[in-house]
């Protein structure tokens, strides 16, 4: 097992003989996932745009890579008769649990009691007997330090789930196919990768920097997550103060040691931060045109496409590397309104209403033929003659709302927009 230093990686990095190892190794539990050239996109950006479907791996994520890696190096080294453990609230966890399972080699897993439970019994469905589950915590780092203890506890072995030689190295592989996948002398223009706390990212520019031109990769992070590009930055590895959740699988606090040491050469102009919005949009696209089902973290490069646009991408060879599907369609409503608001075609207003008869209908005669009131809710009485409305608007196209906006001010109907104001949305709402 490789050692877990910043000197390993700086000495060693990703090896072509070391990640191809890997990669053959690991066609013992799946096969290499394929290689898509997506036509809807290609057709709207005028370029070849490339999927590497990472989603459809066993577990639904490239995580399955980095933890199977960890583990048979570990095991080569006399390891089996010692319990592995991680932390984690998604992927990790369950490509550590399948792993497990492989193996044959006790786990035992660390998650929040937050955790949702669809995770949990994935988890535990992936890994079977092999795998113990404890919640412990309300956050992630409660649930981390107390498997950080259990490891020392019972002298186990942590398995990371992106600050480690041998993860990067496991990640590394999709870097590996992907370049055999591409038809016969054709080398990307661009590869764009997700990047969380930059185990595949560090692991796939790694492997490819003799090949693919050190300005040819662009980095995403959610917005508001961007641990990389704030470390970039600063030259050195920060710890965000504040986290933004909604992108589960890439929303990390800190880039990891190793990870950033091998990326701090990139520029932080490299990074693109992708609105967590703008990502609705693309799940529910995908979904809806393509019946791709991405979580949040696996839609960030398809995403970072639309940001560039097509006047940057006109011509060229992409890959997105697609990094996960595991998307729990309870939070489907929540994206599906995040997606509306943010493509312009959903608004809330609270409307001052005259308290008289009438009034109401003077309001609905002010709506264009493409809205529809999708919320209407009375707040209070703000006065002894109007009254407060909460109401949301749908429409079929974004620019309705400027016409529908005139007819408000014409009507002198007291209104405001609170679409984009998150303190009163997230009350309200």
């Amino acid at each position: 097992m490789a050692e877990l230093t910043k000197a390993g990686v700086t000495k060693a990095g990703v090896t072509k003989a070391g990640v191809d190892g890997a990669r053959i190794a690991m066609r013992e539990i799946f096969p290499e996932t394929p290689l898509q050239m997506n036509e809807h996109l290609s057709r709207r950006y005028g370029a070849e745009i490339w999927l590497k479907r990472e989603d459809l791996s066993p577990v639904r994520s490239y995580k399955i890579r980095g933890a199977f890696n960890f583990l048979r190096k570990a095991i080569a080294s006399g390891a089996r008769g010692k319990t592995f453990v991680c932390a984690s609230a998604g992927n990790h966890a369950q490509g550590f649990a399948f792993v497990c399972r492989h193996f044959e080699v006790p786990g035992v897993v660390f998650m929040p009691v937050t955790t949702p439970q669809q995770k949990i019994d994935k988890t535990r469905m992936f890994g079977g007997p092999f795998i113990t589950i404890r919640l412990i915590g309300d956050i992630f780092d409660q649930c981390y330090a107390a498997a950080r203890a259990h490891v020392e506890e019972i002298g186990g072995v942590m398995v990371p789930p992106f600050d480690a030689a041998d993860i990067i190295e496991g990640q590394a592989t999709v870097a590996a196919e992907l370049l055999e996948q591409l038809p016969d002398g054709v080398t990307p223009d661009l590869i764009i990768l997700p990047v969380g706390g930059g185990g595949l990212s560090s692991g796939t520019t790694g492997y490819l920097k003799d090949i693919v031109k050190r300005e040819d990769f662009l980095f995403t992070e959610p917005e508001g997550a961007p641990s990389l590009k704030k470390s970039l930055e600063a030259g050195e590895p920060i710890t965000l103060a504040k986290l933004d959740n909604f992108v589960d699988g890439a929303a990390v606090a800190r880039i990891g040691d190793l990870n950033f040491e091998a990326l701090k050469g990139f520029s932080a102009d490299q990074v693109l931060l992708v609105p967590e919005n703008a990502i609705c949009v693309t799940i529910t696209e995908m979904l809806n045109v393509e019946g791709v089902v991405l979580e949040p973290a696996g839609a960030l490069s398809i995403t970072a496409l639309e940001m560039l646009g097509r006047e940057k991408l006109a011509g060229k060879t992409v890959v997105c590397v697609v990094s996960g599907g595991n998307f729990d369609f309870e939070r489907l409503p929540d994206v599906k309104e995040r997606a509306m608001r943010y493509s312009g075609v959903k608004k809330y207003f609270v409307l001052r209403l005259a308290q008289r008869p009438g009034a109401l209908r003077d309001f609905l005669n002010l709506l264009g033929p493409e809205d529809d009131i999708a919320r209407f809710e009375y707040l209070k009485k703000s006065a002894r003659n109007f009254g407060s409305i909460l109401i949301g608007i749908e429409t079929a196209r974004p620019e309705n709302f400027a016409g529908l906006l005139e007819r408000f001010e014409a009507a002198g109907m007291g209104y405001q927009d609170i679409t984009e104001n998150e303190i009163l949305a997230n009350l309200v709402i």
